[in-house]
This record gives C-alpha cells, structure tokens and sequence, in this order.
C-alpha cells in the first residue's frame, strides 16, 4: 500500500533578500515612519538653492517631499516598493508628485543615473546586509561639481534592540569620511559631528540616542 498525499515541503532557510525584508517591516503597519522631514536634512539645507536631489532609502517620502516643497526636483529611492508606493500617495496628497522621481534600486547593484546637486542618505543602515560604503562611494561619483553629500547616521544600536546584527555598520564620522575615498583637493568638509537624538521606543517611551552627521561638498571646477 503507497501513501499517495505529496511530501510536506520544507520551510526555506534562505535568508530574505533586502527588498523581501523591507516590505517585510513596512507591511507590518499602515505607517512606519512619523511623515515629518529629518531634522538633520531641514537643519544642514534649507538655505542650499534648490537644485537636482537624490534621496537615498527615501521610505515613506517625507525627506524627499520635503525638498520637493522647497523648489527641488528629487529622485527618491528605496528598495522597498511597499514603501515607495507609499511615498507617491504622499506626495500626490502634498501636491508634489511632479517635482518627484520614485524608483525601486536595490543600490548594492543599480544606482540612479545622472549626477545631482544633494545627496542625502538618512540610516542608511540595514539587517539585511547591504556594502553601504561601496554605495556611498557611488554617491560621492554622482555629486556634480559645488554639490554636497550628506549622511547621517546612528552611532549605536537602540536600547530596545533584543537581536542585533552583528555585521551592521554603525561607523563614527570619522570613519565614514575615511570610507568614502575622496580626492585631495577636490572636496571640503561641512560638518562632521555628534549629536543628540530623542526617540520613542516601541512602547512610545522617550529615550536618548546618538546619531552622527557628515556633510561634503565637491568643490566647483575652476
């Protein structure tokens, strides 16, 4: 006598790819973000011109939709389509879906086209494992001449993180400047520094973290 039911498929051990595991995070609520611009990209630019804008892991929109309300014309990125789905609904609902340019990269393979006068990447940090120097390197390649470069970053894992990725690069200014491989003489330093963040926790309790800033800028061609 056969058994004739088909075998039980094993569950995948297959780690998840960045884009499954980003809208893996972003299908868990309806709103991951708070929709307000980083305070870091309002405080370093809003008296830069407006001019040709990349924003890297644009999320939700909020940081990109905030420059597009500013004059800039932005290109957002993400490699969730979850959450740059999103991001065009929130840019239509702010009537700047035409100064915004959404596109789906996985940027450890493809990086947007073209060069542009802001580079902003906010956390660029993922447990899903991303060559996040070799990406900021691609962005340093793709400031035109007199733009800037601005990234920001947290300086230490939360307090109610319970199973941190080992392998996620959570470097010093210094050694994002470092990592970056600028040439001599072409490039200067706006800022380099460490600053206080407050934070709610998942229980909505405030706590204190430490991000960091750097800001370059590619010096004009004489």
């Amino acid at each position: 006598m056969t058994d004739d039911k088909p075998p039980t498929a094993e569950p995948s051990t297959a780690p998840l790819t960045p884009a499954e595991s980003w809208d893996a995070r972003y299908a868990e609520k309806e709103r991951i973000w708070s929709g307000n611009p980083n305070a870091p990209l309002v405080r370093e630019t809003a008296d830069l011109p407006p001019g040709r804008a990349l924003d890297l892991g644009c999320g939700e929109g909020a940081d990109a939709i905030w420059l597009a309300r500013r004059g800039w014309r932005v290109t957002g990125v993400d490699v969730s389509r979850i959450a740059l789905e999103r991001a065009a609904i929130h840019a239509e609902e702010a009537q700047v879906a035409g100064l915004v340019d959404w596109q789906w990269h996985n940027l450890d393979e493809t990086f947007p086209e073209g060069d542009f006068d802001l580079i902003s990447a906010h956390f660029l940090h993922s447990h899903a494992g991303i060559d996040r120097d070799r990406i900021l390197r691609k962005a340093v390649a793709a400031v035109a001449p007199g733009g800037v470069l601005l990234v920001v970053g947290h300086c230490g894992l939360p307090p109610w993180e319970s199973d941190p990725t080992p392998d996620m690069a959570l470097p010093t200014p210094d050694e994002v400047l470092a990592s970056l491989e600028l040439p001599d003489g072409e490039w200067e330093v706006l800022r380099s520094e460490e600053h206080e963040r407050i934070q709610n926790d998942p229980e909505g309790r405030p706590v204190t973290r430490i991000d960091n800033t750097l800001m370059v800028r590619r010096l004009p061609k004489t």
